[in-house]
């Protein structure tokens, strides 16, 4: 089974208002544009342990055939992983995200990622990592609306400590064409008046929620990092 690769750039909306004039810049410059799907999320994220070969063992079980391949690809290959769990409305998913060149895994703006369903709870899941020897990164909430149009898929997240974020996001197979999927996200979210967030500023408020998450988890409060 082939990888695929995952073209993201996030933009902070801050207010409520600026995420619904989102909303109607997408439904008028992309008049297809459609509500795919929307619901509650929560997000674990893992401390990759050095050795992944106890977490290939007790995961690939519970992957499909058709992507184990995929699978032991990436653990065996891929740069600073990110392993998540993913309760989406009830539907269990197991995620892997690597890097792509100088990108980091869990923030980054090109990577490979991996999912999958499994028939397990998210606390069942998140047992099988912890006994494989991930640690906890952190635990985060969520809020989303998922829409198609303009040949990108737009989410736009109600986040805690966050607060409104979206992401425009495109995936594609093959690695030769990240270059140009990234200018033309970078294009559209120009005519949508949507500015992206600095990796760095990214990074940043990202190192501050892992240390505080217990306090945002779950909730509605945000933070500010410039």
């Amino acid at each position: 089974m082939p990888h695929t690769y995952e073209v993201e750039i996030k933009s902070l909306l801050g207010s409520k208002e600026n995420a619904e004039s989102l909303k109607k810049g997408l439904k008028k410059r992309y008049p297809e544009t459609k509500l795919v799907g929307q619901g509650r999320q929560l997000n674990h994220y893992f401390n990759t342990p050095k050795d992944l070969s106890p977490l290939a063992k007790s995961i690939i079980e519970l992957i499909p055939a058709d992507k184990r391949d995929a699978l032991k690809n990436v653990l065996e290959h891929g740069q600073k992983i990110s392993i998540r769990t993913r309760d989406a409305d009830g539907t269990v998913i197991f995620v892997i995200k690597a890097s792509v060149g100088d990108d980091t895994s869990s923030n980054g703006v090109k990577r490979i990622e991996f999912e999958s369903k499994v028939a397990k709870t998210l606390d069942e899941l998140d047992a099988l990592l912890l006994a494989s020897g991930c640690t906890y990164q952190a635990k985060w909430s969520r809020e989303r609306e998922e829409y198609e149009g303009g040949g990108m898929h737009v989410c736009i997240d109600r986040n805690a400590g966050y607060g409104y974020l979206a992401e425009f996001e495109k995936v594609i197979s093959d690695e030769s064409l990240l270059e140009r999927t990234h200018a033309d996200l970078v294009a559209a979210m120009k005519d949508l008046g949507a500015v992206e967030l600095a990796q760095d500023r990214l990074e940043r408020m990202f190192a501050h929620y892992n240390a505080h998450w217990p306090e945002y988890y779950g909730t509605e409060k945000t933070f500010t990092i410039e």
